[in-house]
């Protein structure tokens, strides 16, 4: 059956979930991808669907689906590539439309290059073969990891002296959380600075519960903590976003952030907590997360083209 390529819209987010969702069955053993994270996807601002996007479809059945991005107004480009392993042709002619792509994007930019980011798991449904042959190779790897609550063995903890910790209910709390987060997280792999615009439309804020949301502050340090968790998965409960300031880490506050929002999950009935973490980081958090029950799911691969 010949097949055919076209940007995506917005109305194509329920095919492309749909897709997404028997890779997920296929990688790790159940659907785990929301409409409305792939709405959000298809929506950013940044993106400009017509140049940026791709679907291979065959007798109207979606085949294969690409996504690129530009995280950092430089040479760094994001990918995302969907495709069955039967469909080995379409993934590859979404390649090379996405580095053809990509330096164009970069140059806009300024740049002279285009460095191409694509995460896939550890143990994908996409033939890396294709990525091998076009001189791809993987940079990193991630790990998402979860972990079974019960409220009786989940409570809220007490804070350690001299910390509190507070909602983020007001604009002047979400300004803060998003400096948090830029600090945090400046020194780590791949970091892109934003923002608060571009931060809040990242987050997903229409369907973020701030409630879920919180700041800790510790004597003689302030503000100098955060953890953004989301409850609008249907898999779990999940965190986002946990960082805790250079100046204020080894203090327990990452590990009270984390059983801060156990609890919070816990509390409103459900059974899982999951969250990403760099295999690599400097912080020491995936120590942290494997002291406070994290265990691994699955595996992400961080794969790299530099193209120009």
């Amino acid at each position: 059956m010949p097949t055919s390529m076209r940007p995506a819209t917005p109305a194509d987010a329920v095919a492309v979930t749909a897709l997404m969702n028997q890779v997920d069955e296929l990688e790790i053993g159940r659907p785990e991808t929301d409409p409305h994270t792939v709405l959000a996807d298809l929506e950013h601002p940044g993106t400009d669907l017509e140049r940026d996007s791709w679907l291979v479809e065959a007798g109207g059945q979606l085949l294969a689906f690409g996504l690129l991005w530009d995280p950092s107004g430089g040479e760094r480009i994001d990918v995302d590539l969907y495709a069955l392993p039967s469909h080995r042709a379409e993934t590859d002619r979404i390649l090379a439309a996405m580095e053809a792509r990509a330096p164009a994007k970069a140059r806009a930019n300024g740049a002279t290059r285009a460095v191409v980011h694509l995460h896939l798991n550890a143990a994908p449904a996409l033939d890396t073969g294709l990525l091998q042959e076009r001189g791809w190779r993987v940079v990193r790897r991630y790990h998402v990891l979860h972990r079974p609550l019960d409220p009786a063995r989940d409570p809220l903890p007490e804070p350690p002296a001299g910390v509190r910790v507070r909602g983020c209910v007001t604009e002047e709390d979400r300004v803060r959380v998003h400096a948090l987060y830029q600090e945090s997280f400046a020194g780590h792999f791949g970091f892109q600075p934003r923002s608060y615009e571009m931060w809040l439309h990242d987050l997903g804020v229409r369907g973020l519960d701030w409630n879920l949301v919180w700041i800790v502050t510790a004597d003689g340090l302030g503000g100098c903590g955060f953890l953004i968790a989301r409850d609008d998965r249907e898999a779990m409960g999940w965190i986002r976003s946990v960082g805790v300031l250079p100046a204020a880490r080894g203090r327990g506050l990452g590990g009270f952030l984390l059983r801060h929002a156990f609890g919070a999950f816990a509390a409103r009935g459900r059974d899982t907590v999951g969250l990403g973490v760099d295999t690599r980081n400097a912080t020491g958090a995936p120590r942290l997360y494997e002291r406070h029950g994290l265990t691994l799911h699955y595996a992400v691969d961080t794969w790299e083209t530099v193209v120009r």
